[in-house]
């Protein structure tokens, strides 16, 4: 039996469902709203592919303008509104409700500025994260947040999300690279906050924005860094012969001060996996496996590869293999990126995204391991090692609902055992609906009652991605 749960729909708004449509219809063309079973079903879900719900309709806007107008009509109509971007969210974020329309914005996805001198880019909310990066490309330039799901998460949902990725060891998520959105709010008001300025003037909101699920309104516009490309970059695999060794070796690495550019971990089940789809090269007799990238000029990248290999001998590093060639670092990243949709080839699996202190991650390794062996069910780790954002990656059988209540309770202790360790339950995965019920085990009950009344403030009938991020249990403000 499923384990979240879902608010009743509002039998008022159900009922009014043509009145509504027609009103929608008035304000976008034809192509722009979806109204039939068939469209609606593409909709119905996000990448949290074990929960679904068919949504009242879909908008499409292509305008800021037409999402400023959506919004009053559903603040005046009494509708709920799901943002979504391109539907990678693994926390359920993107799933919508009977009586909510999902408003997408895949049409609004043109690169409206690249200014290198400035280093900034301004893009529409349906610009894939990718995109930013190919677009600056040429000139040396790049977009350094990198969700596995990069070549098609949008950056609207970067930002709702506050994503990150293998590189945000060195340069930060999206909060860190983010200097100005475009927010369109449920009254239809279009907020510019922050922007290309070195300190923009007003009240610093981006840290708000960035990270709350599209409650507080709409991200249509994003101004983004662009950063020069390193003079050169090498990844490098270190094999290990337990996970202890190597979750170890990454403390050890970070406690010396060294901060590569990444430094992801995979154990065996996780290596095999991934080996087997990408045939990178990746070491099959090790448990557990480290890809370090360091970047900068050959002596920058050779002095700080002597000092990580020295740390790594000290702790029973067994393989040691160096990427020589531009080739064989795509194929390296190819395996890594590829992690979760390659998994998904062998088994359904539910991604956890809990945080821990990188001195924490043996225990929590260990701590992984045991409840999955005591719920009868596998995992395979893989994850962002060098700022302890794990990612167990538990399997099992969606099709059989006794597994699928297994998997979720195990994921559950999981991430009850990062907030004991001194963690997070997110790193850049967001809450959604998956996280929603344990946030009183990582904030106080005037914790949660003061988050609630800053987004009353922009929400008050919490109109915007409902049943998310907050518990069910006493959602008024």
């Amino acid at each position: 039996m499923a384990q979240i749960a879902f608010p009743p729909p509002d039998p008022t708004i159900l009922k009014r469902r043509d009145q509504i449509l027609a009103g929608l219809a008035a304000i976008l063309p034809a192509n722009g709203l979806i109204a039939d079973l068939a469209g609606r079903r593409a909709f119905e879900t996000d990448a949290l592919t074990a929960y679904r719900r068919l949504p009242l309709a879909v908008v499409l806007p292509r305008s800021v303008d037409e999402v400023a107008r959506i919004m009053r009509f559903c603040r005046d109509a009494g509708v709920n509104i799901v943002p979504r971007g391109a539907g990678t969210s693994l926390s359920g974020g993107a799933i919508p409700q009977e009586d909510a329309i999902v408003l997408g914005l895949s049409k609004m996805n043109r690169i409206l500025e690249i200014n290198l001198a400035d280093r900034y880019a301004r893009v529409e909310a349906g610009v894939t994260n990718l995109a930013i990066s190919e677009a600056a490309a040429a000139d040396g330039f790049f977009y350094a947040p990198d969700p596995s799901s990069q070549l098609a998460c949008t950056i609207g949902g970067n930002v709702g999300m506050n994503s990150g990725g293998a590189h945000c060891l060195k340069y930060g998520v999206t909060v860190n690279n983010l200097l100005g959105v475009r927010l369109v709010t449920l009254d239809g008001d279009i907020l510019d906050l922050g922007g290309a300025e070195p300190d923009a003037a007003g009240l610093d909101w981006l840290g708000l924005v960035c990270g709350s699920e599209g409650q507080l309104g709409i991200v249509v516009e994003a101004t983004v860094k662009l950063i020069r490309a390193a003079e050169g970059a090498r990844p490098v695999l270190f094999g290990f012969d337990s996970c202890a060794d190597a979750s170890r070796c990454v403390a050890a690495i970070i406690g010396a001060g060294i901060v590569p550019v990444a430094m992801e971990y995979m154990d065996r089940p996780a290596i095999a996996i991934c080996e087997d789809f990408a045939h990178a090269g990746y070491p099959l007799d090790v448990e557990a496996m480290l890809i370090v990238e360091v970047e900068g000029s050959e002596a920058e990248m050779a002095a700080e590869l002597a000092g990580i290999a020295a740390i790594a001998r000290a702790h029973g590093v067994r393989v040691m293999r160096e990427s020589m060639s531009a080739m064989e670092s795509a194929q390296i990243w190819k395996g890594r990126k590829s992690a979760f949709g390659a998994t998904g080839r062998v088994a359904d699996y539910i991604c956890m995204d809990g945080t821990v202190p990188t001195g924490r991650l043996p225990e929590a390794l260990q701590r992984v391991g045991e409840i999955c062996a005591a719920y009868g069910l596998r995992v395979a780790n893989v994850f962002h090692a060098g700022d302890g954002n794990m990612h167990p990656l538990i399997l099992y059988d969606v099709n059989d609902p006794a597994q699928q209540q297994k998997a979720e309770e195990a994921g559950m202790e999981i991430l009850k055992m990062s907030v004991a360790l001194g963690g997070s339950l997110t790193g850049e995965h967001g809450v959604g609906i998956e996280k929603r019920d344990l946030m009183s085990c990582q904030y106080s009950a005037a914790d949660l009652a003061q988050q609630k009344r800053v987004r009353a403030a922009f929400d008050p009938a919490a109109r915007l991605n409902p049943a998310k991020v907050f518990p069910l249990e006493g959602r008024g403000a």
